[in-house]
């Protein structure tokens, strides 16, 4: 088991580090050429720039058993279905249970945005500290369960 990170302005990759290493779990972070990521602990993967690019490198070296920590849900759906875990930096899982409805809902809500004639899209609320917690609860029961099984 590793833990996977799409890291390209991922809010928790300290939290992601410093669980991993009480469990004595590998990360790999991925980025692009954008981002400049250094770590004692994980290993930094850096891939060429290109929209997709980092999601296709973590997609493609994802094996069942990972955990994947990603905001992407088309990136979720496929490692899903090469039978690893995937866990949204809220903490909220995505499962086979889930996921279509997930991308359901990231369809409508792009046909929405895109249906107005005025684009200013409110970004996401300021991350707190109760977030990181959550998350962190989340993860760990999610490890717990990977190991379990």
């Amino acid at each position: 088991m590793r833990i996977l990170v799409d890291a390209d302005a991922c809010p928790v990759v300290k939290i992601v580090e410093h669980t991993a290493e009480k469990y004595r779990i590998p990360v790999v972070l991925l980025c692009d050429t954008n981002h400049v990521l250094q770590s004692d602990y994980s290993e930094v993967l850096t891939v060429g720039v290109g929209a997709d690019a980092v999601d296709f490198k973590l997609v493609s070296i994802c094996q069942k058993g990972d955990i994947v920590v990603t905001q992407d849900y088309g990136v979720a759906a496929m490692i899903l279905g090469k039978g690893a875990y995937g866990i949204h930096q809220s903490g909220r899982w995505y499962t086979d249970e889930n996921i279509d409805q997930m991308l359901m809902e990231r369809h409508f809500a792009k046909k929405a945005r895109n249906a107005k004639k005025r684009n200013h899209i409110k970004g996401p609320a300021k991350r707190t500290v109760e977030d990181d917690i959550r998350f962190e609860k989340s993860l760990e029961k999610l490890i717990q369960k990977c190991r379990r099984e």
